[in-house]
């Protein structure tokens, strides 16, 4: 993610914001050139000073307060480039889902901003795509005696990606994470870990890249939900994991171990490129110790190797987990990433980018 300004008083800005805080201009985020940009009125369109060639008009979702995106006036779909995916979204009727509707929003268009940035294939439903991009937000169930076949679960199938409504609640999000004995939830994170299920449908399977990603990974013919069931009842496979794997839960399956590591690619481009947005340096005092330095003024999507981020990754996420300690909170980033994991890394970054992960030089 990178530093936004308001055109009119310059005032730095969220990428969330709908309004400029210091001369309350209304914002709207113009993702066909990613700039967030202050906008008027201007009869049934919008005037953004980021690109006054082009008049706007915001994406049907925020009327209800859910989206701060905007859609080029020519165009004829209602949505934006985010909200597009939607296939189906709570009651928001309901003032509590339609709040936790506004939260999984918010973490979409963050995930969004990095599939454009990456120049990721979108497909969407209207595209003629077979296996289009797709999202459901779906509540529970609010019979206390509902099956356990009606409880909605996070997941991703052919395409489409369903997030339980009950992530965007932070209360019981940490009592999952806790009962489950993870380091890290977010919804941030599970919008990269699903779309991540959806691009190895893309990038692997249909790209001709199974017998590397097996080489690699393992072979996903594996059954998945007896993996996964001995994984919930077992845990990791074995008690040396961390050697291979970015977590302990990318050991259940091959296609988990990817989704897992998509996640944390995606977790490392966007901080680095913030970072960088911000002139971070880090050069600890007490060492002279090279892999503890940085300098991050580099545009993350656009490096041609894996080692060019790890090299400014380790050092970065060593600072900010000190400072996350220093204020008593618990490690930004609490994964350790070893050879075997960065390789997996190595991978990822390689197929988003159209290299072949087997014969590149």
């Amino acid at each position: 993610m990178k530093l936004f300004k308001c055109q009119n008083c310059g005032q730095m800005l969220y990428f969330e914001n709908s309004w400029c805080e210091s001369c309350g201009s209304r914002l709207g985020y113009l993702p066909d050139i990613g700039i967030l940009s202050a906008v008027v009125e201007d009869g049934a369109a919008w005037i953004a000073a980021a690109n006054l060639e082009c008049r706007y008009r915001f994406c049907a979702n925020w009327e209800a307060y859910a989206c701060n995106w905007m859609v080029p006036l020519t165009g004829s779909q209602a949505f934006c480039t985010a909200c597009q995916h939607n296939r189906k979204i709570p009651d928001i009727s309901d003032p509590d889902k339609h709040r936790l509707w506004q939260k999984l929003e918010v973490a979409k268009r963050r995930l969004f901003y990095s599939l454009i940035k990456l120049r990721l294939p979108m497909p969407t439903e209207f595209s003629g795509d077979s296996e289009p991009l797709v999202f459901q937000f779906l509540a529970a169930p609010e019979d206390p005696h509902a099956e356990s076949g009606d409880k909605v679960m996070t997941g991703h199938d052919n395409g489409v990606i369903t997030i339980s409504l009950a992530e965007a609640d932070d209360a019981e999000r940490e009592r999952t994470r806790t009962q489950m004995g993870e380091p890290y939830r977010t919804l941030l994170g599970h919008f990269r870990h699903e779309v991540g299920h959806f691009y190895w449908d893309k990038l692997v399977r249909d790209g001709g890249m199974l017998d590397s990603f097996r080489a690699l990974f393992g072979d996903e013919r594996e059954d998945y939900q007896e993996a996964l069931k001995r994984h919930y009842a077992k845990g990791p496979n074995n008690s040396s994991w961390q050697q291979g794997f970015v977590s302990a839960y990318a050991t259940s399956h091959p296609w988990e171990d990817w989704a897992e590591t998509w996640a944390h690619y995606l977790h490392i481009v966007d901080t680095l490129e913030m970072a960088a947005a911000f002139g971070i340096k880090v050069s600890p005092e007490v060492t002279d110790d090279p892999d503890l330095e940085t300098d991050i003024d580099f545009d993350p999507h656009r490096v041609y190797t894996i080692d060019t981020l790890i090299d400014a990754w380790l050092p970065l996420a060593y600072a900010v987990n000190s400072l996350n300690r220093s204020m008593g909170q618990p490690d930004l980033y609490p994964f350790v990433l070893a050879p075997r994991a960065i390789e997996k890394l190595g991978y990822v970054h390689d197929l988003i980018h159209g290299f072949d992960p087997v014969h590149r030089s």
